[in-house]
This record gives structure tokens, sequence and C-alpha cells, in this order.
């Protein structure tokens, strides 16, 4: 095997993403819509775990932090995120030798000192190797509360599936080198999508234990198109958005609807009735995607359907917006790139309805 499916930091897959927000009351009952309970409070600082199945959503409302800094700067969003590792010491050492720049977050007595390196605009990117049942760091730093379920099914979301970053036009090689050179992740998409007034190139990467996977954004051309909307509004490069994923999006759709989650208008008709000669044989039932306005992707070469099955929600924190997917038949590479375009153009048809397009090109 070469090296480029070598897993020399030991990934497994992502552990947290870490919220924060300049204002209180935002955080909270955005994931309870989204399906998340608290499960456990931190021992000594004013910070939450929220869970679904086995997805961690840390919210860090404690004053003076590096969080509450990052929420100051950005709004309220995603403040930091964390993979996990076999051996977070040798991970930390071998990052740092690498060039990766050390962050150094404060901890107070008898607290897990958690290694990080400097991440997407600033953000604190955690290498963490406590995360089973029992010995994981919450068992350590937090205090589960009573009476709840440690791992609660909510609406059926599981694991994040990726997670995308925006960055400033010319720096997507950059971070792509980033994770190339500290984790070797490796390039398996590269997007190059114009839609009626803007555009954006993307770079989708993928870890080498196939569980972490962050694809990044640039605008195409300046001119006011989605990223570089998003860093306008977020006031620099960061987390755009995170995907969850689900084994029956269907059901998990109606779910987030009924909670009161905005989702983004369906494409016209034309796309639905152009599925079968897309992906023919795939075997779902359009009336139900159409009325949920649900995509789908993947490919059905070989009779045996390998699908995705993705629908995103309008932006909910600031320019931060989450998406939803499900993959069936073990297709696990795929973003939907046979979406791509009519994602781009839903997301653009919401910069017109909110103005910040005109209706001229």
């Amino acid at each position: 095997m070469s090296d480029l499916f070598d897993n020399p930091m030991g990934l497994c897959g992502f552990e947290f993403v870490e919220f924060a927000s300049p204002r209180p009351g935002v955080l909270e009952p955005l994931f309870v819509k989204l399906g998340f309970t608290e499960v456990a409070r931190h021992r000594s600082k004013d910070v939450s775990l929220y869970r679904q199945g086995s997805i961690n959503f840390i919210i860090n409302r404690e004053p003076g932090s590096q969080a509450a800094y990052f929420a100051a700067e950005h709004g309220p969003s995603a403040c930091g995120l964390a993979f996990r590792v076999r051996d977070a010491h040798l991970a930390y050492r071998r990052a740092l030798e690498l060039g990766a720049q050390p962050m150094e977050i404060p901890t107070g007595p008898m607290e897990l000192r958690l290694p990080a390196i400097r991440g997407i605009g600033g953000a604190p990117l955690y290498l963490i190797d406590r995360f089973e049942d029992g010995k994981s760091i919450y068992d350590v730093d937090f205090e589960f509360l009573p009476g709840v379920d440690r791992h609660p099914r909510g609406h059926g979301f599981s694991v994040v599936d990726h997670l995308t970053h925006n960055v400033y036009r010319g720096r997507m090689a950059y971070w792509a080198d980033f994770y190339g050179k500290l984790f070797n992740f490796r390039e398996i998409r590269y997007f190059d999508i114009q839609g009626e007034y803007t555009g954006l190139t993307s770079k989708a990467m993928t870890a080498p234990d196939g569980l972490i996977r962050i694809p990044l954004n640039e605008e195409a051309r300046q001119g006011g198109g989605q990223i570089e909307e998003f860093l306008m509004q977020f006031n620099g490069e960061g987390i755009q958005h995170i995907a969850l994923l689900t084994d029956n999006l269907l059901d998990a759709i109606d779910q987030l609807q009924l909670a009161g989650i905005p989702v983004l208008s369906a494409p016209n008709e034309r796309y639905y009735a152009q599925l079968e000669e897309r992906l023919p044989g795939h075997g779902q039932p359009l009336d139900a995607l159409q009325a949920r306005g649900i995509l789908l992707d993947g490919t059905t070469v070989g009779g045996t359907p390998r699908l995705l099955l993705q629908i995103f929600s309008e932006p909910l924190l600031g320019p931060v917006f989450f998406e939803f997917i499900e993959r069936r038949g073990n297709y696990r590479e795929g973003f939907g790139e046979g979406n791509f375009k009519a994602l781009f153009e839903s997301l653009e048809r919401d910069q017109i309805q909110r103005g910040v397009l005109g209706t001229e090109p």
C-alpha cells in the first residue's frame, strides 16, 4: 500500500464540534430543534455537552475563553473541532514537527489538557485519544445529567459526515496542503461550479481513515457570491456547514421541519423528472423526495444503487448552516457532485430572495 493511504496520525473520525455565541440563548434552542439533548455539564466551566447518536456538540459559554474571543469576532459559530487519534501525544508532537502552530487552551485543576493546533480561521483543532464510553474526556471533565440517555437518538442523526471550510480566494491550496501535510488527507474530488451570477471552486479532502471529510470552497470570481458573502458576514475563513448523517433522511427531515428547522427550497420539477435518466433504476420515491426538496446522487452502474440523499438547511448561525444526508449502498466517498450545480443554484436563489444578488446578470 502506498503512503497515499497511510494514516500516520492514527485518525479515527470526528470527536466533537465546539460552538460559541456572543449572545446567550442562541445555540441551545437550535440544537434542541436539530434533535440534540444536553447530556453533561463541565465540572468547573460553563460548558455543556449536547449529543445525538455519536455526535458531540460542545457549547462553550465560559467568559474569557478562546471560544468567547472567537465568537466575539465571528458571531455564533463553530469555534473548534476535534479529531480522534490513537495517541494524542504522538500526533501532537508530529504535527508540531511538521510546522503546525500549537494552541494553549487554559485548564483548571484536575482537568485534562487537550492538545490542540491552530486550525481554520484560528479555531483550535483538538487531538483526542480518550473517546471510549467510560474512559472519554467527558467522563473525566464533565458530569452527566441524571436520568438522561447518554446517547439519545434525537432525529436519527448518528455521526458528523463532513465539515466544509470556506476560504479566501487563492487560499484553497494552502488549506489542502495543511490537511495533506499534517494528516495525509487526499483530494478525491474537484469542482468548478458556475451559477447564473456567481461561481465557486471546491476541493473535497478525505482523511486516510475514511471517516473525516473536509471540502474546501473558494470564490471562483469576485462579485458577491456565496463564499464571498460568507467571508464578509463571518469576518474571515471558517466552518461553513456541518453535515449530519442518518440512515433515514425522509423521516429525519419530517422531524426537523416539525421542529421548525427551515430547509432550502426544492429545485424545479425538471430536476426530478431527469433523475431516472441520470440514475436509472435508483428505486427511490420521487414524489416523497420532491415534496421535501431532497436531492439524489450516486451511481447505479452494475445494478446495485449506491446513493447519496442530501438537503441543506437555511443559514442558522449567521451564515453557518447544516447539511442532512443519507448514504445508501456503501456510497462513502461521494459528496453529491451530481447535485452541486443544483445546490449552488438553490443557494444563489436564496441570495436573490434576500436581496444580496440583483436580478440582472
